[in-house]
C-alpha cells in the first residue's frame, strides 16, 4: 500500500486539472474571457503560494535549482497559453486529443533521459490510452480536413509543454522542501504568464471589481497550487513516464466535470472511452505489484 501513495497523488493531481476547463467555461458564461480566466488562474495561485508560504515556513525561502525552478514555471505557463490558442482553431475535443499526446511525449521523453526503452506493459498501457481518448473525447465524427494546420501545431505544442512540465518535475532540487519549491515555481509561472496572457485584470478592476477573483480562487488553487505541491512530490518517485500515463485521469474527470456542472451529455461510447483510460492508467502499475509480489514470494 505504501507504495501507491505516490501514484496515487499524481493521479489526484492530474484529477484537479481536469476540472479547469468546465471552470473556464463557467467564467465565459459569466462574461469573462478565456485568457482573463487564465491569467487569474496564476496570479491568484501565485497569492496562494505566497500566503501557504508565510504562514507554514518560519525561515526565508533558499534559492536552488535555478534552471529547474525556472523551466517549472515557464512549462506551466505555456501549456495552458497554448493550449488556448489550439482550442482557437480546433474543436476543444480535438484538442483535448492533441493534449493527450503528452502520454506517449512523456514516455519518449523519459525513455531518451533514462536511456531504455519501454517496457510492455508501458506499450500496452498506451495504446489503450489513445483507444480510450478518441472514445472519451468524442471525436470519431470530427471532419479533420477542415482543421486548419496552425490547430495541429498549437495542439502538438500543448502535449510537448505538458510532457516538459512533467519531465522538469521529475528532478529534486536538493535542499529545498516542497512548499518553497511550490513558491518559486509560482512566481515564474505568474512572470511568464504575465508576457503571454492579459495582465490588465489586476489593475483595470476585473480581478476585484469585477468578480473573476471568484473563478480565479478555484483556479489557482487546482490549477496551481495542489497539483505543483503533488507532482513535486510525487513525480521524482514515480518517474516522468509512468507520470504521464497516471496523468491521463485528467480526461475522464474533465468530461465527468462538465456533465455535472455544465449539464453535458455523456455518451456510451465517452462511457467506454473512460473506462478503457482508467484500464490503460492503472495496468503498468498492476504488472508492476505482480511482479514485485512474485518476487517477494519466490
Amino acid at each position: 500500500m505504501k507504495n501507491m501513495i505516490y501514484p496515487l497523488l499524481i493521479v489526484f493531481a492530474a484529477s484537479c486539472y481536469g476540472i479547469l476547463s468546465t471552470i473556464i467555461k463557467l467564467a465565459i458564461q459569466d462574461g469573462f474571457t478565456a485568457s482573463q480566466a487564465v491569467t487569474s488562474q496564476y496570479y491568484v495561485g501565485l497569492f496562494i503560494a505566497i500566503v501557504l508560504f508565510l504562514i507554514f515556513k518560519k525561515s526565508k525561502p533558499q534559492w536552488g535549482g535555478g534552471k529547474t525552478l525556472i523551466f517549472a514555471g515557464l512549462f506551466t505557463a505555456t501549456t495552458g497559453t497554448v493550449y488556448g490558442q489550439a482550442v482557437e482553431y480546433m474543436p476543444a475535443s480535438l484538442a483535448v486529443v492533441m493534449l493527450f499526446q503528452f502520454t506517449w511525449i512523456g514516455m519518449l521523453f523519459d525513455c531518451i533521459a533514462n536511456r531504455r526503452f519501454p517496457t510492455r506493459p508501458e506499450l500496452f498501457s498506451l495504446i489503450l490510452l489513445f483507444t480510450g481518448t478518441i472514445l472519451a473525447a468524442g471525436v470519431i465524427d470530427v471532419d479533420l480536413s477542415v482543421i486548419p494546420w496552425q490547430g495541429w501545431a498549437w495542439g502538438m505544442a500543448s502535449a510537448i509543454s505538458f510532457s516538459s512540465f512533467v519531465m522538469v518535475n521529475s528532478k529534486q532540487v536538493e535542499g529545498m522542501d516542497t512548499l518553497t519549491r511550490l513558491l518559486f515555481t509560482s512566481i515564474f509561472a505568474a512572470f511568464f504568464i504575465t508576457l503571454f496572457q492579459n495582465p490588465e485584470i489586476v489593475w483595470d478592476g476585473t480581478l476585484f471589481g469585477e468578480g473573476l477573483w471568484k473563478y480565479g480562487l478555484i483556479l489557482g488553487l487546482f490549477g496551481i497550487v495542489v497539483p505543483i505541491y503533488l507532482f513535486s512530490i510525487a513525480v521524482p518517485k514515480v518517474g516522468a513516464g509512468m507520470s504521464s500515463i497516471l496523468s491521463a485521469m485528467e480526461l475522464p474527470v474533465a468530461i465527468i466535470a462538465s456533465m455535472l456542472l455544465l449539464g453535458e451529455r455523456l455518451t456510451a461510447l465517452q462511457f467506454l472511452g473512460i473506462a478503457i483510460i482508467l484500464i490503460g492508467m492503472t495496468f503498468p502499475t498492476i504488472m508492476q505489484q505482480l511482479k514485485l509480489k512474485k518476487r517477494q514470494q519466490t
